[in-house]
């Protein structure tokens, strides 16, 4: 009886690893023209086209064809689309991830063949501004030109660039492009007021890192550009054995109605610690309480390549506490940005608290030295820990203080 037993087992654990052999006359009816292409122009298209960071192209049948054992892979994996947030904390109005429906219909369509279908029921291809994912820029505004040099650390660069403006502007959209993307690893696009004496005195109008979607408002919602602003480009170059020039360019689009909520960034961060050498689980907190009530809009967790963990936690007034986002496996290639499906209220006296765990050992294949101990710095085998934050404010923002800019990216 046991020996059936563990038979039954292991027929049953073979049929799940090895899924269905027998399909539905539904799913042999699956094709990329009816089915499929709906859903990648829906879900995957903004990055996968000519151009952008994808590595292929998934607007066609003849560009997706080849790809498909790789994309029934990473889609029953769910690896892509990438989101990284647990699902049991938090709604997001970003949320990248396929419906169970959606993945059933992409995984049917590559086991019966994958087939294309008939050209007819292909449905319009989105239209994509060349060059810019948010559409056509109002306007935009470039850095100076800069030389990459082929090896060696170069220290971050902050290039200002004026912007004449004679009267306030509200952004609603704002995507950061450069020319030599291969070697940028991050830039920071801070608006410096008039007034502003140093490139450490502004408030975040935008940020590029690996994964990261330019920004977007909801409507009602933006940042202000006040009459007479610089923009401070803080760009991060990484060599790659080539050298390069590159100019960086800010595209914005300008608000069509009035905004009522001005979106305000700043970094929940930690700078004083020491990931000891082979240490696979290192905690780092930070923190940050609000002297006024406020509106949570977005989070975004930045470490390096150590990073392995990061969560946000509010801890209110009477006691009570919430966690807002957990993200349980941290991937330094995805900078992403949860944006909250609905903003969340924080009264005065509201204490976020942000807990990161950093993996030094050899486990982490990522890890570029076991052997040493680790310390914030700016460079990618040096570490961080930001729990970005975007909000707010119920009254008038508080006026701009003094923001360092290398707790950038």
């Amino acid at each position: 009886m046991m020996k059936a037993t563990i038979l039954l087992s292991v027929v049953v654990m073979l049929l799940l690893v090895s899924g269905p052999t027998v399909t539905t006359t539904s799913e042999n009816n699956v094709t990329f023209t009816k089915d499929v292409a709906p859903i990648f122009y829906r879900n995957c298209t903004g990055c996968h086209r000519p151009g952008e960071i994808a590595p292929m192209s998934l607007l066609t049948y003849e560009a997706a064809r080849p790809w498909a054992k790789s994309i029934r892979e990473k889609v029953a994996n769910r690896e892509m689309p990438p989101w990284h947030a647990d699902p049991k904390h938090g709604e997001w109005r970003n949320d990248r991830r396929l419906s169970q429906e959606a993945i059933n219909t992409i995984l049917a369509w590559v086991n019966t063949g994958a087939k294309e279908g008939d050209p007819k029921e292909l449905p319009p291809m989105p239209e994509y501004t060349d060059g810019w994912r948010i559409g056509k820029p109002d306007q935009i505004f470039s850095a100076p030109q800069q030389s990459v040099p082929a090896e060696g650390v170069v220290d971050y660069q902050y290039l200002t660039v004026p912007t004449n403006f004679k009267e306030d502007r509200w952004v609603t959209s704002a995507e950061i492009r450069s020319g030599a993307a291969a070697v940028v690893h991050h830039v920071i696009v801070f608006v410096q007021e008039p007034g502003a004496v140093t490139r450490l005195q502004g408030r975040l109008l935008v940020g590029f890192a690996p994964g990261e979607d330019p920004a977007v408002f909801r409507a009602g919602y933006g940042r202000k550009i006040p009459a007479g602003s610089n923009l401070v480009f803080q760009i991060h170059y990484t060599p790659n054995g080539t050298a390069m020039k590159d100019v960086t360019t800010v595209g914005l689009i300008y608000a069509k109605a009035p905004v009522e909520h001005t979106v305000v960034t700043r970094p929940v961060l930690q700078t004083a610690f020491e990931i000891p050498a082979g240490h696979p689980n290192y905690e780092v907190k930070s923190s940050f309480t609000f002297n006024e009530s406020a509106q949570l809009y977005s989070f975004m967790p930045h470490m390096h390549l150590r990073g392995k963990d990061f969560e946000y936690k509010a801890v209110f007034p009477d006691g009570t506490s919430k966690i807002l986002l957990s993200v349980p496996k941290y991937d330094f290639s995805w900078q992403t940005y949860y944006v909250l499906k609905d903003p969340i209220a924080v009264p005065k006296g509201t204490r976020i608290e942000c807990v990161a765990h950093f993996d030094n050992s050899t486990n982490n294949k990522y890890n570029p030295d076991a052997t040493k101990a680790v310390k914030w710095g700016d460079q990618t085998w040096e570490e961080m820990m930001i729990g970005w934050m975007s909000f707010v404010y119920d009254g008038p923002p508080p006026a701009t203080k003094a923001t360092d800019t290398k707790s950038g990216q």
